[in-house]
């Protein structure tokens, strides 16, 4: 039986030699402006949650249900 280097360890190796040639990851900010799109598609889609209600639970969670119209 062989002695085989770890999957994690192969991997590692794998990636540490394709960023010779990609190099490395590039790391962005959080500082900067948010820019929200106000298309018609983000419309739509609060259109489509105008439909629902959030529910919490008294441990946090969240749930969501139909809105019943009077």
């Amino acid at each position: 039986m062989s002695k085989k280097e770890p999957l994690s360890s192969r991997f590692m190796t794998a990636t540490g030699k394709l960023r010779m040639f990609f190099g490395p990851a590039a790391r962005g900010t959080t500082t900067g402006p948010i820019v929200y799109l106000d298309d018609e598609a983000q419309r739509r889609r609060q259109e489509e949650l105008q439909q629902w209600t959030v529910v919490r639970n008294p441990d946090g969670s969240t749930y969501l249900t139909t809105k019943r119209e009077p």
